[in-house]
Parts: structure tokens; sequence; C-alpha cells
């Protein structure tokens, strides 16, 4: 393929290279040109036009893409129809990817421009999920490069389709472990079992010793399972702890005990009368993604899975903490003097304030908005933000004279979550932790600010502080680092309060009594709480 400038009378049959506008129409970037194309481009001034001129022997970037999706397709796969140098292929069912990596990384490697890439190796996907795309970056590709690029990539993705199983749960008991933590485990593992169509058939919960494991799955498989998850009440610490020591007493095999992945290290791999038997590690217990859920998802798929697979898991295998764990396999690394910012909220249309902006409503002789940006400033934070949105100079007009720096949000209409996301992305890229205030929360104090921040420099696993009243939790709350990913990726108008529930293990809670709960966003609220709108706002506040 030749590319490159080309005089216009002898452009006919190029592939134009660059999107050109004409007076009647546009030029797209792929287009053949045409004769007539050609023509209407000189009366338009341009002498030239960059283009591609295939040679013999080329193969043009739709069909190319086609035949190296085709090549690498393999069981339960189908693919779409090429457009644009690319081709997708999907997953006919659910079950896991299984990738032949070398094929593609050798295919990759025959020519810059013949591109395959594909979901990580397995994978949990849903029946019409992408797995896969093969792309032509260039408008063509030589015949012989294109041939040894399937040759490489021959059958290389394929789905292995979850087969429904029968489940047996074994969990034991001990008396620190709660009846609701027990039935939130079988909840959290029918969970994970239901994209598979595999459900509980049996539940035995036992004594915390070898004996009564081994008989419990004795009687599930007499039940009916034809697969053992086994919960154990204190996790796996050895080879000669109670789960494989349970199954060596039924007369069964422990394959594999631990995993380079984490969270989810204390693992048992084995095998009871024809039966899979995984050992759940305590992490298991949360819903969060760990190493037993790759383990798993083979398993229900019926892909081969050994120690050789297990311990080729640790690259990619450090995966989100989860704050369950009783004991995080990382504190906070950071100094007393640790740099907390605040992010105040102020960008809503107080919908349920029937019209006026609550923000600018009087209580005290100062504006709502103006109370909480005192609280913020008076700790002397490294940053303070305003978020705004509706009526943004109003607002902002109210801290003019304190150290806050307003941030519009254009999208403050789409609730919540837009301005977290806003005001995250306005911190400095040093900032340790930051306190997210509501700005109609007005009796919020400096001291309460103070005393959270204070508890999260002195609390090494307190990765969210929260302010509570009566020991309800509620606003503001204090986040660490570690979670600014996942605050800056909030949807909708809910908050992080999902984030707080999925990690207990890293809260602390600071009492500061019915501040916490108290936000005037009805005018009934407003006036019990002593407040109102000033006589001289104008129509435009409302």
């Amino acid at each position: 393929m030749k590319f490159g400038p080309v005089p216009l009378e002898d452009a006919a049959g190029c592939i134009l290279a660059h999107k050109t506008n004409l007076p009647d129409r546009v030029l797209k970037k792929g287009h053949v040109l045409t004769a007539e194309d050609c023509r209407a481009l000189l009366q338009h001034g341009l002498e030239t036009v960059v283009a591609a001129r295939l040679e013999a022997g080329d193969i043009e970037e739709d069909e190319a893409a086609r035949r190296l999706g085709l090549a690498a397709r393999g069981v339960a796969v189908s693919e779409d129809t090429a457009f644009t140098g690319r081709m997708n292929l999907y997953a006919d069912s659910a079950g896991i990817l299984v990738v032949d990596t070398d094929a593609v990384i050798a295919a990759n490697r025959i020519d810059p421009a013949i591109t395959f890439a594909t979901l990580p190796n397995h994978s949990k996907v849903t029946a019409d999920r992408m797995i896969a795309t093969s792309k032509i970056i260039s408008f063509a590709v030589p015949e012989k490069d294109l041939t040894r690029a399937e040759a490489a990539v021959r059958g290389a993705v394929r789905i292995v389709p979850f087969r429904p199983r029968k489940v047996g749960l074994v969990a034991t008991c001990l008396p620190h472990l709660k009846t609701k933590t027990m039935d939130k485990t079988r909840r959290v593992l029918e969970d994970r079992l239901r994209p598979s169509g595999s459900k509980i058939v049996a539940e035995a919960r036992v004594p915390h010793d070898e004996r009564s494991v081994a008989t419990a799955m004795a009687s599930q498989l007499a039940e009916g399972a034809d697969f053992l998850v086994l919960f154990g009440a204190s996790a796996v610490v050895d080879r000669l702890d109670v789960l494989p020591a349970a199954v060596d007493l039924a007369g069964g095999t422990v394959a594999h005990l631990g995993m380079p992945v984490d969270p989810g290290n204390l693992l048992m791999l084995a095998e009871f009368k024809g039966a899979p038997v995984l050992g759940a590690p305590g992490c298991a217990r949360s819903p969060k993604e760990n190493g037993f859920d790759w383990v798993l998802d083979r398993l229900l798929a019926g892909v081969d899975t050994g120690p050789d697979d297990i311990t080729a898991m640790g690259v990619g295998g450090l995966l989100m903490e989860i704050g369950t764990r009783p004991q995080p396999r990382e504190t906070k690394r950071q100094a007393p003097s640790a740099k907390v910012a605040v992010i105040i909220l102020g960008a809503g249309k107080s919908t349920r304030m029937g019209g006026p902006n609550k923000l600018l409503a009087r209580l005290k002789g100062k504006s709502l908005v103006r109370h909480a940006g005192e609280a913020a400033a008076g700790v002397t934070p490294a940053q303070t933000l305003l978020v705004t949105g509706h009526l943004a100079d109003k607002v902002s007009a109210e801290v003019a004279d304190l150290d806050i720096v307003p941030v519009f949000n254009p999208d403050f209409e789409d609730g919540m979550a837009s301005s977290i996301k806003t005001g995250m992305k306005a911190l400095a890229p040093d900032t340790d932790a930051v306190i997210i205030l509501l700005g109609d929360m007005p009796m919020i104090t400096t001291a309460n600010l103070r005393d959270m921040i204070e508890t999260y420099r002195g609390n090494p696993n307190g990765l969210i502080v929260a302010a509570t009243a009566d020991g309800k939790r509620g606003n503001p709350v204090l986040w660490d680092k570690r979670f600014f990913h996942e605050l800056a990726n909030l949807r909708g108008d809910i908050g992080a309060r999902h984030i707080i529930a999925e990690n207990p293990g890293f809260v602390a809670e600071v009492e500061i009594g019915t501040s916490a709960r108290l936000d005037l966003d009805t005018p009934e609220a407003l006036e019990n709480a002593g407040g109102s709108f000033a006589e001289q706002q104008d129509a435009g506040e409302r």
C-alpha cells in the first residue's frame, strides 16, 4: 500500500485518509474517491489529498479484520460484521473466556497494523458480551502478513459454558461467629452461583472440628450435592488445620492450599468422591472480588484448575482491599501532618425546598453555605473547595472573603455524585484525605471537623471517619486517599454510602450529636431550626 499526498487528477480509486468537507457534502475518512469527487475537490481549491492506494497483494481493512477475527474464533463464539477495519467477537453463552495468550501475542507481533485484543484470560462473561476485537490500523495490509497472523491466532478464543452445579455448603461454628454473619455468607455465595445457574441444595452448620466437617461432607453428597464449599469459622492456617484435616478424614484429596491472590490467600482446593471441594477464605464472605471468585468460576465451567494454575495467578492477583477482613493487609502510611482537604457540596437545585436556593437561606445572621464555609476554613485545611452549580455566582459570593476556591459543576443537575466527582478532580495531587461536607448542614462546627481529622490521624485502620448522631452515621465523612478513585467514579444521586457499607473494617466514628443528621432541605426543617429566606431575596434566587 502506498500512502501520502496524491494529485487530484490521479486520485480516483484512492482511499481518502482524512475527512474532507465540500460545500454540499462531507467525504469521510476511508471513502474511495470517485472521478466526480476529485473534480469537486479541484473546484473547491484543492490540488492534492492525502490518500492510500492499494497495491497487488494488499487486503482491504474490513476484509482483513474479518479474516483475522474468524481465524481466532473458537467454540461458543460469534462475530458481527466488519466495519471501519474492525470486527468484534461475542460470547454465545455465559461462561469462562479461555484465551491462548501465546497465540494472541504471536499474531500481534507480525505487523503493527494487524491487532487482536481480548478481555483478560479466564474472565467470567455473560451471553452476548463482547470478548475480543480484531482491528486493522491501516487501510490495507499485505496478504502474506495477514495469512501468517491467521495461522498464529487460529482458535485462540473460546468460551467454556457454565455447567449448573448442585452445591453443598458446610459452615463451621464458633462462639464469636454470629448467626447473621453466617446467613449473609450464604446469601453472598448464592449471588456468586447465580450467573452459572448453580444453586445451594443443602447447608450444614457444624462445630469447628474435622470429624463434624467430614461427616457433613458425606451427608451433602448423599443429599445430591456435586460440588462442596466449606466455610471455616476460623481461617485455615496450616495443612493440618480443621478443613484440610476434614477432607483427609472423609477420604478426599487436598490438591492445594493457599494462593498468590490477595484477598484470597487462604483458599483450599480439594476433591471428594469426584466432587470439587473449595475451602473458602474469610474474604469470600464479602461480595467483593477476591481469589475465591477466580477459582470458583473456573470450576463451575469445568475448566481444569490445579496447583499450577493457582500458583500462576500472582501477576494481577493484588486486588482491592476488603474492609470486612479482621486483619487488613495494609494500614495507613502517613505522617501526623497528613494533608486533609475539605470539599463543600453546594451545587444542588434545592428541589425539596420548593423553589428558593436553601444555601442562601439565613440562620443566625448567616447563609447556610456561610456556616459551612466558616467551619471548614477554621480547621485550616490543606485546601478547601466549594462545588457550585445552581446560582453558582450567588453561592460563591457568600464565602468570597474566605480561603475557599469555588469549582463549578456543569453537570450539577445529574445529582450528588457529579458534584463529588467535580470536587475530587480539583483536589491537589498530594492530598492524603478529604472531608466531604454538605453545604446545608449549618450546625457542623470547626471543632467537629478537627475531631474527625484527629481521629483519622490517630487510627491506623481508620480510612473512613464518619460523623454520628446517637450512634447513627450521618455527615460529614472523611475519606482516605485509598478511596479517591471510587469517589471520583460515583454515579447518580446516592452519594458514597455504599462504599462505607462495603468497608466496615475501615470505618471509625466520631459522635457529634444531632448536627450529623441535621440538613435543612425543606421549608419545615428550615423554619424549625429558626432560619428563613431574607425578604430582599430577589426572584432570581427562587
